[in-house]
């Protein structure tokens, strides 16, 4: 990819499934441009089969993340209006003491213990829910569920349609319940939540607490496991951020930058104008996808972009999160839970070490995250 960016930084390119070829944008400031301008058109992949790396596409019509504005200002502005400050208020000490406790748990299982089972694949599930209001004993077959909707390979296909189909009919049911009965949950916010006349609709709703819970979990459970297997092999960053935990907020963004937590592109958007490009000139009609993971590593945008550095001198803001209109709404509790993750784990564990050689950590090659299937740690 990183001569793509190079040598070809607008290329034309076919992706495993979905009708026709399509261009991938792999530089800094040209996924700025397809990302923020409104001649790229989310919305108008409703419908389409459009070129994608997953045999089924993932968004729903309804889905925030395929809408335009004004349509797509409207809902940003509840979702802002819901999930505000006072819900991530609520959840810091909630988050600091789950960490705790999950770490004890850890502890007592002894060196050697799966750090991705004990923590990774526990708080961020636990935190999206806790924060949503989902029962207990519903997560665990949500969690299946949102794994079997990402799965890349084309025998999956039936399976995550079906995983994408019952996740929906639960989260009509659960909003519905929560419409006329709400409690303090951020869903009941959602379900309540009014600016003016505005309000989302029963389809608006269901999707988003699914996209949320889906997103809001999945994403963070791979960036700690990818964090802490990074500092591991990487002695001496664990060292400088162990003798100045100052530097743990910088550090957390810098991992989020340099390490590449998927396995290819996400939903494209579509020209509804030519566009030039880089150069390029992209025609009406023609779907457009950008890599978030090549521009993370663009030479224009940072200096030494291959090299991980906590002390980064003014970076560019990084696009672990995306970019321009749909930028990820959960950001803010997902770099709380980070945040919180590793730096207690670190304080916890000032002798933390991987308890089998690097080369033996096995990667997921199934689904479109990048993370260890498992990551025994020692201390």
């Amino acid at each position: 990819m990183t001569s793509l960016r190079r040598e070809e930084p607008v290329a034309r390119v076919e992706m495993p499934y979905g009708s026709g070829p399509c261009w991938l944008v792999t530089r800094y400031a040209d996924v700025q441009l397809v990302t923020s301008d409104r001649r790229f058109s989310r919305a108008a992949l409703i419908g389409a089969d459009f070129p994608r790396i997953t045999p089924a596409p993932i968004a729903q019509p309804e889905a925030i993340n395929l809408m335009d504005p004004p349509v797509l200002a409207r809902v940003r502005r509840l979702v802002t209006h819901a999930f505000g400050p006072r819900q991530l208020d609520r959840m810091g000490p909630w988050v600091r003491s789950r960490v705790d406790a999950l770490l004890s748990a850890m502890e007592a299982e002894g060196p050697g213990a799966d750090l991705a089972e004990h923590l990774a694949g526990r708080l961020p599930l636990e935190t999206i829910c806790e924060l949503l209001g989902i029962p207990a004993e519903d997560r665990p077959r949500l969690r299946g569920r949102a794994i079997a909707m990402m799965t890349m390979t084309p025998e999956a296909r039936d399976a995550a349609v079906a995983a994408k189909q019952e996740l929906r009919g639960y989260f009509d049911a659960l909003t519905a319940v929560r419409r006329t009965a709400p409690g303090e949950d951020l869903l009941s916010a959602l379900a309540t939540a009014r600016i003016g006349d505005e309000t989302l609709t029963d389809g608006e709703l269901a999707v988003l607490a699914q996209l949320l819970m889906v997103s809001g979990h999945d994403t963070t459970t791979y960036d700690i496991s990818n964090m802490v297997f990074t500092l591991l092999t990487h002695p001496a960053h664990l060292a400088r951020l162990r003798a100045r935990p100052e530097l743990l907020e910088q550090a957390v963004e810098e991992l989020l930058r340099h390490i590449p937590f998927r396995q290819g592109v996400g939903i494209p958007r579509v020209a509804l104008e030519d566009v030039e490009v880089g150069g390029v000139t992209i025609r009406a009609g023609d779907a457009v996808h950008v890599s978030y993971l090549t521009a993370n590593r663009d030479e224009a945008a940072y200096e030494r972009p291959d090299e991980l550095d906590f002390e980064r001198a003014c970076p560019a803001p990084h696009m672990a999160f995306g970019w321009g209109m749909h930028h990820c709404l959960g950001s803010h509790l997902a770099r709380l839970m980070l945040r919180t993750a590793v730096g207690t784990l670190l304080s916890r564990f000032p002798g933390l070490r991987l308890a089998v050689p690097a080369e033996e950590i096995r990667w997921n090659t199934r689904s479109i995250w990048r993370y260890p299937l498992a990551l025994p740690v020692a201390w």
